[in-house]
């Protein structure tokens, strides 16, 4: 730090001198500080962090918490300013200063960003610190503010300047090897013409051997470091158009499966542009909040970012459904309120010691099923549509022999999660009221997740059997069963299939009824029956005998009468 004491005399309530200092960080890239010297409490400058919790009122006239970590220049008794950052309102220079301490000083950039990322500050000193300066400019710019101020505002130089550089930084000393060279740009560049640019990068050339030169950086060029940072500097000067490519291409061609990644995500995209989606790419950042609208353990499998851009997106986002009610707000916001939107993206979480990262595929839906149209009816999106949408998926990529179970979820009022063995492929249902509420969506929303990992792995172990095209017709017979309220279609789905395994091929379920005429805790289901013989046509008999079968079956099983 260098510092030094000028005795001012002004006539004018204009603040020239921070002006005088803010002419020369723009001239010289070098940021200073005017303190008024009537307010150094003990005439001593002392650098310190002080304790976590140490309040600090800023220029800005707002208080500030220091982190023990924040580096503090502060006077006999108290902090002054936050070191290369911002400046305390109460040391600062006013109208009333008659003296004043100017300070330049250089600080580690790694603790100065950490600062003003802390605080939310982002100063034009702060900007050139974070970026390292050159040190070896420190003094030079000193001097060039005091008799900035000496010739503009009147002041005297009333005191000696003050160096303290304890341990004093060592020139950026770096070899380049001749084969580094040729290796990254890919043809040899004469070695004069290296020495001639190197020099008019004032790099210095402490010595040369067959294999390399001996290079000494200049401070001021806190950019190069490295060998491969000269060799981009080199090359800069020397023109990237100078360097020849080869005319001839040479290209392999890899064995891939069509399981890769890639390809299946091409494939089930396709498949959900096709049905009216429209793919989104939302921010892994996200907020903390989030975390209370999911489990009680999400806010403990937090990955939280060290140096966050801000509050709202300090933390690795745990569920892809926040980002995309983000983006349906923002639509419906616009009057774009009939929505279907899918995206591919990873979710991340710290689980005990260890970080875990899982890929998923998620589909938003919100709004009417379709848009308007003479020819169709409107209808809103229901669960039904999504679960549609969802089975499209895993059929497409010929996983069929699923199960699925009720959904028990923070962020869902119902769902159901869909199987193979122990593996969850798919949770989908619709999300709670309150948790689209705290978006500001008015609508109701869709949502389901993919665990990606888990529906490659069931995918790639499916044999895709190949079969002709029957000959023979299918027959189609409906029954209307009476059930109980509580019995599903797909206890119905299942005793059909357990009853008739060769012959039954699939079954709809084609209309639903409750109310009048039926008895108390009844409905009506209409079921539709389609049976075919691949090697030869049904007959009454065969069809007859079937549907009776099924009938029983239903009666003692299921309870059912027949309509």
């Amino acid at each position: 730090m260098v510092a030094e004491s000028i005795k001012g005399h002004w006539h004018s309530p204009k603040n020239n001198l921070v002006d005088a200092t803010n002419y020369v960080l723009h001239e010289l890239g070098q940021p200073l500080h005017a303190f008024d010297a009537d307010r150094i409490h003990g005439k001593k400058i002392i650098v310190k962090t002080m304790p976590g919790g140490t309040k600090f009122m800023t220029l800005d006239g707002e208080e500030r918490e220091l982190h023990e970590e924040d580096l503090m220049i502060c006077d006999a008794e108290k902090p002054m300013c936050i070191a290369g950052v911002f400046g305390g309102i109460y040391s600062g220079v006013t109208e009333d200063t008659t003296s004043i301490f100017l300070e330049s000083a250089y600080f580690d950039p790694i603790s100065i960003r950490k600062t003003a990322k802390r605080h939310g500050l982002n100063t034009d000193a702060s900007f050139r610190f974070e970026r390292g300066i050159d040190i070896e400019n420190v003094e030079y710019s000193l001097k060039r503010a005091a008799l900035l101020i000496k010739e503009i505002a009147g002041g005297d130089i009333t005191s000696d300047i003050v160096d303290l550089y304890p341990k004093k930084q060592k020139d950026i000393e770096v070899f380049l090897g001749f084969d580094k060279i040729y290796g990254l740009v890919g043809q040899e560049i004469p070695k004069d013409m290296i020495k001639r640019i190197l020099a008019s990068l004032e790099i210095k050339v402490k010595n040369v051997t067959e294999s390399g030169m001996g290079l000494v950086v200049p401070s001021y060029r806190v950019d190069v470091k490295r060998p491969v940072d000269v060799i981009e500097e080199i090359l800069r000067v020397y023109g990237y158009n100078n360097i020849a490519f080869k005319t001839k291409l040479n290209a392999s061609i890899a064995s891939v499966s069509k399981f890769e990644d890639y390809k299946v995500q091409n494939v089930i995209g396709n498949l959900l542009a096709s049905r009216g989606f429209y793919e989104i790419l939302t921010n892994s950042l996200t907020s903390p909040d989030y975390s209370s609208l999911t489990s009680n353990n999400a806010a403990n499998e937090t990955v939280a970012m060290l140096n966050p851009l801000s509050g709202d997106l300090s933390v690795m986002r745990q569920s892809m459904l926040f980002t995309g009610l983000e983006a349906i707000a923002y639509n419906s916001n616009r009057k774009n309120q009939d929505l279907k939107f899918f995206e591919f993206g990873n979710t991340y979480h710290h689980m005990g010691e260890k970080r875990e990262e899982y890929k998923h595929l998620a589909l938003y839906i919100t709004g009417k099923q379709h848009r308007e149209s003479w020819k169709k009816i409107e209808e809103k999106t229901d669960f039904f549509f999504l679960k549609a949408i969802v089975e499209n998926v895993l059929i497409r990529l010929g996983i069929s022999n699923t199960t699925s179970e009720p959904l028990e979820d923070a962020i869902y009022s119902e769902g159901l999660s869909l199987n193979v063995n122990k593996n969850q492929l798919v949770r989908f249902g619709v999300i709670k009221k309150a948790t689209v509420k705290h978006f500001d969506i008015k609508s109701e929303v869709f949502y389901a997740e993919f665990v990606w990992d888990n529906v490659l792995k069931v995918a790639q172990s499916n044999e895709i059997v190949v079969k002709d095209i029957p000959k023979y017709p299918e027959v189609k017979r409906d029954l209307a069963l009476l059930l109980d309220d509580k019995t599903s279609f797909k206890a119905v789905h299942d005793l059909a299939f357990q009853t008739e395994k060769r012959l039954l091929q699939h079954i709809t379920l084609f209309d639903v009824y409750t109310g009048k005429n039926l008895p108390e805790g009844k409905k009506s289901y209409a079921v539709g029956f389609y049976l075919q013989d691949k090697n030869a046509t049904l007959t009454d008999t065969q069809i007859d005998k079937i549907m009776k079968k099924l009938q029983n079956r239903f009666e003692t099983e299921l309870g059912a009468t027949i309509r």
